[in-house]
């Protein structure tokens, strides 16, 4: 496993003189793909836990402490804005049937219908959360620190936006030895994951751009009859500055019957770790969350909904982050790419967001950016490893 994880860092951080970034990118591990039949009957039971793949335990003798300036190619070709087929119907599947001996225990080896789970795989998930990085690259440039404290904040909420759609499914687990590459020139980052180890079930994913390092921790799960509990494990980790923060806890209800839907709650703690001046804490649920200083006082105030957005002051504020939205036929004033302005006055603009794709209740609720992580065109299709999770057939 410690194995696997310095590869994954080795294919990121290049030597001088090693292969350009089309080469590096063909060259990515097939050394667990004798293992993908062997787990192959088992992808349903993977317990979705996560390991830091930049930790300094990690890394191995030989790796750079600086890694050179990222080379990606482009431009990206159009993007798709639909999903080749709509969802199957769930048929006549009794999901009391399946679950009801597991109540209070950890669903990781239960294996669920196919019919449950949407085209796109934990490790892509994992890319997901990537979605609004462009918050990341504003603290990156950001010289007053409170400024950065605020644009990570607003990150570390980005990350549940697109579960406000998607209660009803479940991404596809992972095999042993499989892969996900995704390389963003529109977004200035390139994205690897890995499933490194079968029992338990890990998965290892690393992110890197210009402008920040990014990698985290995981989660476990368990079945309450009623409702399905997402614990968090470790820690989301973002450098250009060493910001850490941990996961609040997402449940799921409605899991056996009626509609479902989700639900976070708890407290974020975001700490930047090479600067203790400024620490900001995020209360989901009364969703106020504030920013203090080392004696402990409220130096800012951030207020929102971790579906729709944030805004920085006493409202309506400067807006830091939109959510991408069901916008279509809004008469709303557009900004950006269709989102409405959300209030407030600054001379810095609030990230733009897609709007959500026409018929997105028939995509499984995906973004558009969820949309294009499973997409395989012929060009990729001539690079990938034969491990990389987008040659799933089941998962077209």
């Amino acid at each position: 496993m410690g194995l696997g994880v310095r590869g994954l860092r080795w294919w990121l951080s290049p030597q001088p003189g090693s292969l350009p970034a089309k080469g590096r990118e063909q060259q990515l591990s097939n050394r667990s793909i004798v293992s993908l039949a062997d787990s192959h009957t088992e992808f349903f039971d993977a317990c979705e836990v996560f390991l830091s793949a930049s930790s300094s335990e990690n890394e191995g003798p030989g790796v750079p402490a600086e890694p050179p300036p990222l080379e990606l190619p482009g431009p990206d070709p159009r993007r798709r804005s639909r999903l080749p087929a709509p969802p199957a119907p769930s048929g006549d599947v009794s999901l009391w049937g399946l679950l009801r001996s597991s109540v209070g225990k950890d669903l990781s080896r239960v294996a669920l219908p196919v019919q449950l789970n949407e085209p796109l795989n934990t490790l892509q998930r994992l890319c997901e959360e990537l979605e609004y990085s462009a918050l990341l690259d504003r603290a990156s440039r950001a010289r007053d620190p409170r400024q950065r404290m605020v644009y990570v904040a607003a990150f570390a909420v980005s990350a549940y936006a697109s579960t406000y759609y998607r209660a009803g499914s479940k991404p596809f687990n992972p095999v042993l030895g499989e892969t996900y590459e995704c390389v963003r020139p529109d977004r200035g980052f390139r994205f690897i994951s890995e499933q490194v180890c079968h029992h338990p079930p890990i998965s290892a994913c690393h992110a890197e751009s210009d402008n920040f390092i990014f990698w985290q921790g995981g989660w476990k799960n368990k079945f309450w009859g009623k409702s399905l509990e997402i614990v968090p494990v470790g820690t989301v980790n973002v450098t250009g500055d060493h910001f850490q923060w941990n996961k609040v806890t997402t449940c799921i209800h409605n899991v056996l019957s009626g509609p479902r839907w989700i639900e976070h709650y708890g407290e974020v703690l975001i700490r930047n770790t090479r600067d203790a001046a400024y620490h900001c804490k995020i209360t989901f649920g009364k969703v106020r969350p504030t920013r203090h200083d080392t004696l402990g006082a409220v130096v800012e105030r951030l207020a929102g909904k971790w579906h729709e957005g944030l805004h920085r002051g006493p409202a309506p504020g400067h807006c830091v982050w939109r959510a991408s939205k069901d916008w279509w036929g809004d008469t709303h004033t557009a900004l950006g790419r269709g989102i409405p302005h959300c209030g407030g006055l600054s001379t810095v603009p609030p990230i733009p967001a897609d709007p959500m794709p026409r018929d997105h209740e028939k995509n499984y609720g995906f973004t558009q950016f969820a949309l294009e992580l499973n997409e395989l065109t012929p060009e990729l299709r001539r690079v990938l490893p034969s491990t990389d999770t987008r040659l799933r057939p089941d998962q077209r």
